[in-house]
């Protein structure tokens, strides 16, 4: 095989819950992860000279070492020595910075494309452990579909497949910085933690106004209070009819779950009309967890 056109696809948190602070710095999270229909697209081809490189649609994302993509290609051309060099055109949809783990399913989708171009014979599993030593993400987009996330978000558990329904996702024209979010998050017997059991058994009863009414994001307490407009977008899309609004990640994209893509559809045209977010997709549920990155 010497080209292969691969999707990258994105992901929200229907839960997310930090449970402690551990020594090392980290945190320790409890989260329901959830793939979706929003992807960015690889092409990548193989080269007879031993060089990785990287063209993508934004001019600011680094090419070089600093890419994941990079580092992924880098990763297994060292451990299988290969010879040859790969060619890769990125082209993202996924907006970046916005908690949905982008630059992590490029990751993801970089390994598994490797694994099939050079025939490397690495079960999933293997791909995943791979994925684990490049960023705490990567491992559960290779896996993608419904599942719990635990440890520093590495430790993965498979759920049942969650309600397929229209998702609504809206980017603000800010940044919010991870780190910042995490150093600022106080946990005290004042904070609202989501009930993640709870949620697991809402989606294995296929109950999608359960799901949302149980929905919870203790970033947000850090995040909505210093960038308002974040609480507006979740406002304006139950306004117009979504069964639950929340941030996903350490923000600031906000997703919206519908009962129809009419009524989502209508919700975007809203926010892009309010100005309050310019990149904004109606999307979908992706369930398929058959292993295949396509």
């Amino acid at each position: 095989m010497d080209n292969i056109s691969l999707k990258a696809l994105a992901k929200i948190n229907l839960g997310l819950d930090v449970l402690r602070r551990r020594e090392d710095g980290y945190h320790e999270v409890s989260m329901i992860m959830q793939t979706i229909n929003l992807y960015d697209t690889l092409e990548v081809k193989k080269t007879k000279d031993p060089e990785i490189r990287i063209q993508t649609n934004l001019n600011f994302l680094p090419v070089n070492e600093n890419n994941l993509v990079y580092k992924a290609a880098a990763l297994l051309k060292e451990e299988f020595n290969i010879k040859e060099g790969v060619e890769v055109k990125l082209h993202k949809s996924i907006p970046v910075a916005a908690g949905m783990a982008g630059g992590s399913t490029d990751c993801a989708s970089m390994l598994f494309g490797m694994n099939r171009m050079f025939d490397l014979g690495l079960s999933r599993e293997e791909l995943m452990k791979r994925g684990a030593t490049l960023g705490a993400d990567v491992p559960y987009c290779i896996m993608r579909g419904t599942a719990l996330a635990e440890g520093i978000g590495e430790v993965l558990t498979p759920l049942p497949a969650m309600v397929k329904c229209p998702v609504l996702i809206a980017k603000p024209g800010i940044s919010v910085s991870t780190k910042w979010v995490y150093q600022s998050l106080k946990l005290d017997e004042t904070t609202k933690h989501p009930d993640i059991k709870k949620q697991i058994e809402d989606i294995k009863r296929h109950d999608l106004q359960a799901i949302c009414d149980d929905m919870g994001n203790v970033l947000q307490d850090v995040t909505i209070p210093s960038y308002p407009i974040i609480g507006e977008i979740k406002a304006k899309m139950m306004e117009y009819g979504a069964v639950g609004s929340m941030m996903s990640g350490s923000g600031p994209t906000v997703f919206g779950l519908f009962e129809s893509v009419g009524a989502a559809k209508k919700a975007k045209i809203a926010i892009k009309e309010s100005g309050l977010a310019k990149a904004v997709y109606v999307t979908s549920i992706y369930n398929n967890r058959n292993g295949e990155v396509k």
